[in-house]
């Protein structure tokens, strides 16, 4: 009997693990429940199944009767659970535990009132704390505060009695449930700053830890109800108090990323990773996290990560608290990382192969199976990819059916639907709604023709995702006017004969969604072309250009900078992009790259190679609006934004058709317009004319493209795998009704502020020529050229600089100095010029100013923000 009492006591605190210990030998049928019950919560489905399946009701008694309907419960047979309580019920009406289990039946059957009802009866009966929870939740859900309130001060007056007789552990999870559903009543009746004070007095109360879960737990709940800038905010104050938390730095990272902000997450990662090393703590899971953030964006950084991860976990040690099977589980995540980094380099043998050796060490591993499994989208491998869905299906339900969807395999049953509308709808840290999730349902019911209920789960989902996004559509119209502005013809007449010849390059581009994937395929289906994909080559070529404006400190941006081109920077430019392209195929005469937004890019990319063919895909409007809002894009927070709002596609549009209008008229007739729905009326002709137009000869097996195989990685990766299909016209069509922001958006009067400010320079190359006059002597040239550039560019920091140098090399060591100071003081990051500036002051006799700039030197070098400085004297240099 003390046995008994035990096991009864075990099961209040919900001390499973206990629980299962002391149940395991069990012989009585009674007992059997109670293992049956602690499997169920550990996730050991399967023996608590075979458990159930050997008892007998006329065993049991009421009690374990009661305990069965719970593991009923945990094994998600609510009807079966919903039946034997019933039936106890008429036995046994004042049954308190009875009651509460009944009300979660009644719960789960949205009969909401019959379960406050039994919650309440249940509490007179017999006091609870978990019943307690759930009643308070109940309320909370139902917006019933004032119920709430009082449910609460009743809970925690009943705690404080209660919770001596509650192992430590155990009596510290219910302490922090309470406190959570205190910050929930406060949240839901918007008292913010009663939650703000309260936790301020809970912080001098509360140790370091415990304080910090529950700001989390703060910030968690701010970010479940779309607030995400203040739970930022509170995860601040409490880095403020402890800066080395490594919970409160992984969630900041996770806000971060959530909007967009990925290097700052990583950096924030990297803090935590620094404090754990430091401090002796486990490093392994920051460093998966880390891996995982990385690993589109800045993959170098990841394999570095992940190669690290696996010397880290090999290196583990069986101990009391690690045992060889959890080793060996983090091995495997380690090994599952660096597959992913490799996929993401295109490096897709190698993931292969290494996704195949986890899975055949561990078949049920939920990461490997679904990275393995889109690695196989990618490839075209769909079947593969299916199968392994499905296995992730059989583990993780929403994880398999959202991988399934994606892969155009739909639930098949409105039951199913209506579970995972339930999960997107659940509250996580990316807002009330999960819409990745939602947009993937939109689909689903799309197949079924329920086109209302789609365009409403994708019209939620956007909404949702419009909150954390930072696009801004009038600043993108004003830098598309700003690109055409630069891209001028007089830009072009101006410098003739710049740029390379080559015609490797070839883009493909247009609107997202307009079919440039179709048509790169089917280019690509040609022995003589490569179709590389989305690359980044122009983007990057751009970043470049950003880089050395910072660099030099002359105050200018892209596009604005491109009229300083000279002929040798282009070819550096050049040589270096068409090293990048042949170096995906060697033996192609041509390369395509199908980035769509180059379509903004086309005036660069005529700059650099005027030979490069350019392809513009054009497609019904209305359809790549809809199928847009109806895509989850990885790069919605850099150029994909728009497409969460059918008004900003609507601009887009507009904009595109505008862009595609000025480049026409630069460059008239060079460059070729193919339209989605020619190619699929007659994609034999339309072939042609591509061909034709690269300049190579017609090959029949160009027409075979669902059958290449290729990797594909973009949002079209399920669609290149099909024959041409025509359900994809006139989609629009569905959606007649939904559609007035789009025509708003699209017919609006483009409209942007004059640009008056942008400096048109009279010849490129201004600084280097100055530099290298300077560089043979020939100082006065040197400053006429310089001379030339700070008349058009005043603030430019690097000619300021030069001229100093001149300066001082004439004899005018004040009029010098004081240039490079200015210089200096816009540039403190330009060690070389630290250097100079120093020497040149040793030169006017003010040594004690040279001296100080050594030390800030030292200082620098000492709190590492500089690498590997060298101290450099003697003669200046540049």
């Amino acid at each position: 009997m003390h046995n008994f009492r035990l096991a009864r006591r075990l099961v209040e605190q919900q001390a499973f693990e206990l629980l299962y210990e002391h149940c395991v030998d069990s012989q009585t049928p009674t007992e059997q429940v109670l293992l049956a019950m602690a499997c169920a919560y550990l996730g050991r489905s399967e023996q608590a199944q075979e458990l159930v399946a050997t008892l007998s009701l006329t065993e049991l008694d009421i009690d374990a009767r009661v305990d069965l309907a719970a593991v009923q419960l945990l094994l998600g047979r609510w009807d079966a659970a919903h039946a034997l309580l019933e039936c106890a019920l008429d036995e046994a009406p004042n049954h308190a535990l009875l009651l509460a289990r009944l009300a979660a039946c009644q719960q789960q059957r949205q009969q909401v009132s019959l379960a406050e009802d039994l919650y309440v009866r249940s509490l007179a009966l017999q006091p609870s704390v978990l019943t307690f929870q759930q009643l308070l939740r109940l309320y909370l859900q139902n917006g019933e505060l004032q119920h709430a309130e009082a449910t609460l001060v009743e809970a925690e007056v009943f705690w404080v009695d209660e919770r001596e007789y509650w192992p430590e552990h155990s009596a510290a999870r219910h302490t922090q449930q309470l406190r959570g559903l205190r910050l929930d009543l406060w949240l839901s009746s918007e008292r913010f700053a009663a939650a703000d004070a309260w936790l301020n007095e809970q912080q001098a109360a509360l140790g370091e830890n415990e304080w910090c879960d529950l700001l989390g737990g703060y910030a968690q709940r701010l970010a479940e109800r779309g607030r995400h800038a203040q739970a930022e905010d509170a995860l601040r104050r409490g880095l403020q108090h402890y800066p080395e938390q490594q919970g409160l730095l992984q969630q900041l990272a996770q806000l971060a990323a959530l909007q967009g902000r990925t290097p700052q997450a990583i950096a924030l990662l990297r803090r935590a990773l620094r404090f754990a090393s430091r401090n002796q703590q486990p490093t392994l899971p920051l460093r998966l996290k880390l891996i995982s953030m990385a690993t589109q964006s800045h993959s170098v950084l990841a394999r570095e990560m992940a190669l690290k991860a696996i010397n880290e976990a090999t290196a583990l040690q069986p101990d009391q608290n690690l045992d060889a099977d959890q080793i060996d589980h983090w091995i495997a995540q380690a090994q599952v990382a660096l597959a992913g980094v490799e996929a993401q380099e295109q490096e897709y043998s190698e993931a292969e192969a290494r996704y195949r050796q986890v899975l055949a060490d561990h078949p049920q591993m939920l990461v490997a199976l679904q990275g393995l499994g889109q690695l196989y989208m990618q490839l075209g491998r769909i079947d593969d990819a299916i199968a392994l869905f499905e296995q992730v299906k059989a583990l993780d339900p929403v994880r398999g059916h959202a991988a399934l969807i994606n892969a155009r395999r739909f639930p098949d049953d409105d039951t199913t639907l209506q579970r995972l509308e339930a999960l997107a709808r659940r509250p996580s840290v990316e807002g009330p709604v999960q819409s990745g999730l939602m947009l993937q349902l939109a689909a689903a019911w799309e197949k079924r023709k329920d086109y209302a209920k789609a365009f409403a789960l994708a019209d939620e989902a956007n909404t949702a995702s419009r909150k954390l996004l930072s696009y801004n559509a009038q600043a993108h119209r004003q830098r598309c006017a700003r690109i055409r502005y630069a891209f001028n013809r007089d830009l072009f007449d101006h410098r003739p004969g710049l740029g390379n010849r080559s015609t490797v390059p070839v883009f493909v581009l247009g609107m997202p969604r307009s079919g440039t994937t179709l048509i790169e395929q089917i280019l690509a289906g040609h022995s003589q072309i490569h179709g590389a994909g989305e690359l980044g080559v122009i983007p990057s070529v751009i970043a470049g250009l950003e880089r050395w404006e910072r660099h030099v400190g002359s105050g200018r941006h892209y596009p604005d900078c491109v009229d300083d081109l000279s002929a040798k920077v282009v070819a550096g430019i050049t040589d270096n992009v068409l090293k990048e392209l042949q170096e995906y195929a060697p033996e192609a005469l041509h390369v395509v790259d199908k980035l769509p937004h180059n379509f903004e890019n086309i005036g660069l990319i005529k700059l650099l190679f005027p030979n490069a063919r350019i392809i513009s895909v054009r497609r019904d409007p209305r359809d790549i609006a809809i199928s847009n809002y109806f895509t989850d894009y990885a790069a919605k927070h850099g150029g994909m934004g728009f497409a969460y709002d059918l008004g900003w596609i609507g601009e887009q549009l507009a904009d595109h058709n505008l862009f595609m209008h000025h480049w026409n008229q630069v460059f008239p007739g060079e460059i070729l317009e193919v339209r989605y729905e020619d190619v699929l009326a007659d994609p034999e002709r339309e072939a042609r004319r591509m061909l034709a137009y690269v300049g190579v000869g017609w090959e029949p097996q160009v027409l075979n493209f669902s059958e290449l195989e290729r990797p594909v990685k973009t949002a079209s990766v399920w669609q290149v795998r099909q024959p041409l299909y025509k359900t994809s016209m006139a989609k629009w069509e569905r959606y007649v009704a939904y559609l007035a922001p789009l025509i708003r958006g699209t017919n609006a009067r483009i409209e942007w502020q004059p640009i008056t400010d942008m400096v048109t320079l009279p010849v490129p190359g201004l600084l280097e020529t100055s530099v290298a006059f300077y560089l043979e002597e020939k100082l006065d040239d040197a400053e006429y050229h310089v001379q030339q550039l700070l008349h058009h560019l005043p603030e430019h920091a690097a000619a300021s600089f030069m001229l100093g140098l001149i300066y001082v090399r004439k004899g005018y060591l004040n009029e010098g100095i004081a240039l490079m100071l200015k210089a200096h003081e816009k540039c403190p990051w330009n060690h070389q010029w630290r250097d100079d500036l120093a020497q040149a002051y040793k030169m006017a006799g003010e040594h004690e100013k040279a001296a100080l700039l050594h030390h800030k030197k030292a200082h620098s070098a000492n709190t590492a923000e500089t690498n590997n400085e060298q101290e450099t004297g003697g003669e200046f240099e540049w």
